[in-house]
């Protein structure tokens, strides 16, 4: 027959083994175990907006970040920190990024050169790394082109307002002129028949 374990031994032991399992859990976790997850791996920005390329990473040990644009153009270094140290920024992109501690950047000001593939590396100090990408398409303003358009609209209809009124004051012109003409013609008629008439 077993009997239960009583007492401080019992107690003792229960939390041993509790601690044993964390240990053996703890252990057999990968020695640098990363992870990173892009929210938005496809922004589409206009010319001279702010973009933020969003990320979360997690890991036991302190993780450096980078991030590096590949374009058309080339590849460049953005920037690259180390959680709680150093901020390194790429001299191209000096006074427009802002680095978050959560990985994410924002870049200020995006011109049609900042279109292309963003990578970001998140390395651990173990040695472990894991990658996101993320998509960015810049596109260009076409309000100048609208307003372009707007400006002309309203200059050819202010045009086209000062040509009917003018069509309308000739049209009323040529009445009144042809119903003067037309009142002297029956005046003068008048009077010749009334001449005819005295005559015969």
């Amino acid at each position: 027959l077993m009997r239960p374990l009583q007492g401080c031994r019992g107690r003792g032991v229960v939390v041993g083994t509790v601690t044993l399992c964390l240990a053996a859990g703890w252990a057999l976790q990968t020695p640098g175990g990363v992870s990173l997850v892009v929210s938005q791996p496809n922004i589409n920005a206009t010319v001279a907006q702010n973009i933020l390329l969003s990320v979360e990473y997690s890991c036991r040990g302190v993780a450096t970040i980078e991030w590096k644009h590949v374009s058309s153009w080339g590849t460049t270094k953005i920037v690259e920190w180390k959680s709680g140290n150093y901020v390194n920024v790429s001299t191209v992109y000096k006074d427009r990024v802002t680095t978050f501690e959560n990985g994410s950047i924002q870049l200020l000001n995006v011109g049609m050169r900042d279109a292309g593939y963003y990578f970001i590396t998140v390395t651990e100090e173990y040695g472990t790394s894991t990658y996101g990408t993320i998509i960015v398409n810049v596109y260009e303003i076409i309000y100048e082109d609208l307003h372009f358009v707007a400006v002309l609209f309203a200059f050819l209809a202010a045009v086209s307002a000062v040509l009917i009124c003018f069509m309308w004051l000739c049209n009323k012109s040529l009445h009144l002129f042809q119903k003067k003409t037309t009142q002297k013609l029956t005046a003068s008629t008048t009077e010749e028949i009334e001449l005819e008439t005295i005559e015969c």
